[in-house]
């Protein structure tokens, strides 16, 4: 039997990170972007309609295990 040591590193093959956002009043939330403006006009529009005012940012990336070392 062999230990295999992994390691993970950010991927940037599998595209940009994406940004969204969460109402943590009532949990609607904005559609994922490249960018955090999108995320950020969705948080403007949603507070000013609902009044919620408390929000979390969200980024999704991508990450790829390697083996490092065979122990």
């Amino acid at each position: 039997m062999r230990y295999a040591q992994w390691v993970l590193t950010n991927e940037k093959s599998g595209g940009p990170p994406a940004h969204a956002a969460e109402c943590v009043a009532c949990g609607e939330s904005s559609e994922g972007a490249d960018d955090w403006e999108p995320p950020q006009l969705w948080c403007l529009r949603h507070a000013g309609r609902t009044g919620h005012d408390l929000f979390r940012g969200m980024v999704t990336s991508y990450f790829r295990a390697t083996m490092h070392q065979v122990l």
